[in-house]
């Protein structure tokens, strides 16, 4: 096992890693293979729904609004399947698939990519800016802050385009102002949406606040149009100022609400193993203040092809021998690390150094960071850390949004079955990032938040072979029943596991509003889809395989759900009784050998 020192070491190491020796991500879409015609997948090489890539029959690169309303044309008069997808793809579920899957006619699908379309313009005057769909992010803050405005909210991931952005709710975290998800800071947008012939297959629907329909538009999920082009509301440029606080866990779920309503720009990481809760301080500060600082996050930074690769091989390692105590040391080490670094805060843009809190910086420069995802180069020196081509980092992330009633009492709940099982058992989501948990404000959007809400990340080992069962998997599985169906919460609609969606529908009170829109805009279902039916139905689409348990496509009701050769069975939780998890007994392995 890697000492606990040499793994510090290294991992503060590739937080200076030089970005121009960098891999830079791969595109989602790849045509031309020996099979012909082209596939999609997401950053990972792997969804939630299906491990395979998404085969599509032909991919449009619309450069201009006029030439994306002829893709949707050309999709609505033949009745093709259709989707869009940016130069980005981050969603876990299958989201921007058109088609049915392997072994289904794919011929009908027609994929859009807003790549080539991503213009970015600023109107001072009316402290706007309006991004083409497929703009980068980065490019949308980057123009802002250049004409003196920013944009209050974003994900704490750079690596996704505007509309990715507003049709999936991302979102960073704060309970203040307009709130912490982007899409309720959108005042405007255009859709293309199908059409009949007489209106030439395809049209143009404006949309701005007060409308009827704006709400459904906001957070779409790619099921009723084309998202063309999104206007936000900007503010005049301002400062932050960040502190990172590391205290015990004892008062965590009775002071996180004040915590954000005291702070603007609040989170917490919560590192159930250590016992330790991380809360950002993070507030607006003068624009006479003293800093010039910038938000690396450590996480998204470009990592040593070599150390991220070894990471992972020691991740598993652990794994099979069934060591939680070699997890814990690197989760140890990994918390190390973010506190020797600042979790990738610098004190300024033009130093690779964290010298103390705090750090005072633009908003365009401390709000979101995703270093690895602008590589210029290629150098197989380092990448994303999570680059599937180099058998680095592959996990899951589970978001679960709830009320703060709600979400006090699952704090309580995850301590009493830290204290059942052991806090060994609970370092596999230290070794990434805790439970991040952020703060998201009520929304109009029909599918966005209808209360002021809080949202809690937490991201795990995930196996390279979906059969292949995980170190305290049960734990987790409970955790993640807890959460969704203990404790109400709402899943994130672009991350998770399969079985995070079971009953989706009946925790959104615009549900209906929504299904009403869709029928309007879009009423032959061309935007509709088997992988974005899981996620929007009402529960899974009968996973009851052998091993369905292991990658999340079902809960176990019997033991064959789970991997009994492998020694994991159906057993109900320890805290929370009612859920059915796959559970290691190496008493009953040894019986059935």
């Amino acid at each position: 096992m890697m000492a606990a020192g040499t793994l510090l070491l290294l991992l503060a190491l590739c937080s200076l890693a030089p970005a121009a020796l960098s891999v830079p991500p791969r595109p989602p879409v790849r045509c031309g293979g020996s099979g012909g015609g082209c596939v999609l997948t997401n950053a990972y090489a792997a969804w939630s729904s299906d491990r395979a890539d998404c085969p599509v029959a032909a991919v449009a690169y619309p450069a201009s609004e006029q030439e994306l309303v002829a893709a949707v044309a050309r999709a609505s008069a033949g009745g093709l399947r259709v989707k869009a997808v940016s130069g980005f793809a981050h969603t876990i579920p299958k989201l921007a698939c058109p088609g049915g899957g392997i072994g289904a006619n794919n011929t009908s699908t027609l994929l859009i990519s807003t790549a080539r379309y991503a213009g970015v313009a600023v109107d001072a005057a009316a402290r706007t800016v309006t991004a083409d769909a497929g703009a980068p992010l980065r490019a949308v803050i980057d123009a802002a802050e250049a004409a003196g405005l920013s944009l209050p909210a974003s994900p704490y991931w750079e690596g996704v385009s505007v509309a990715g952005v507003i049709s999936t709710g991302s979102h960073g975290s704060s309970w203040w102002g307009r709130g912490g998800a982007v899409h309720d800071h959108v005042v405007g947008l255009t859709i293309v949406v199908p059409a009949g012939l007489n209106q030439g297959w395809a049209r143009v629907l404006p949309l701005a606040k007060g409308d009827a329909l704006f709400p459904a538009a906001l957070v779409s999920l790619g099921l009723l149009g084309v998202v063309s082009k999104v206007t936000l509301a900007l503010e005049p440029r301002f400062k932050r100022s960040i502190t990172y606080d590391y205290r015990d866990d004892s008062t965590f779920q009775d002071d996180f609400a004040d915590h954000a309503a005291r702070h603007e720009f609040a989170d917490i990481a919560w590192y159930p193993s250590q016992h330790q809760a991380v809360y950002r301080i993070d507030d607006r500060a003068p624009l006479n203040a003293t800093g010039d600082g910038a938000n690396d996050f450590i996480g998204f930074q470009s990592t040593l092809i070599a150390v991220s690769a070894g990471i992972r091989a020691l991740e598993t390692s652990l794994e099979k021998s069934r060591n939680a105590e070699g997890k814990c040391t690197m989760a140890k080490s990994e918390i190390a690390a973010k506190r020797l670094i600042g979790s990738g805060l610098r004190n300024s843009q033009h130093a690779q150094l964290f010298t103390g809190y705090p750090v005072v910086g633009f908003q365009g420069k401390m709000q979101t960071s995703g270093s690895c995802a602008h590589s210029p180069a290629y150098n197989l020196l380092a990448a994303c850390a999570w680059d599937p081509r180099y058998k680095g980092l592959f996990f899951y992330e589970s978001t679960a949004v709830f009320s703060p009633a709600r979400f006090r009492s699952f704090i309580l709940d995850v301590k009493r079955l830290r204290d059942l099982v052991g806090a060994d058992h609970m370092c596999g989501v230290d070794v990434y990032n805790g439970l991040l948990v952020r703060f998201v404000k009520r929304s109009e959007a029909f599918l966005g938040q209808p209360e002021d809400s809080v949202v809690v990340d937490f991201n795990y080992y995930r196996a390279s072979d979906p059969a292949a069962a995980r170190l305290d998997q049960d734990v987790w599985e409970e955790v993640e029943q807890m959460a969704f169906v203990k404790h109400g919460a709402r899943p994130h609609w672009a991350k998770n596991r399969m079985v995070a969606f079971r009953g989706v529908q009946g925790k959104y009170p615009g549900w209906a509003r929504f299904v009403a829109a869709k029928r309007q805009l879009d009423p032959r279902g061309l935007f509709d889809s088997p992988w974005s039916d899981e996620v929007v139905g009402n529960g899974l689409s009968a996973g009851d395989g052998d091993g369905c348990a292991l990658d999340g496509q079902c809960v176990c009701s019997e033991d064959r759900h789970c991997s009994p050769v492998q020694g994991y069975y159906c057993r109900e939780g320890r805290v929370y009784t009612e859920a059915r998890v796959c559970r290691y007994s190496a008493s009953s392995l040894h019986l059935n050998v």
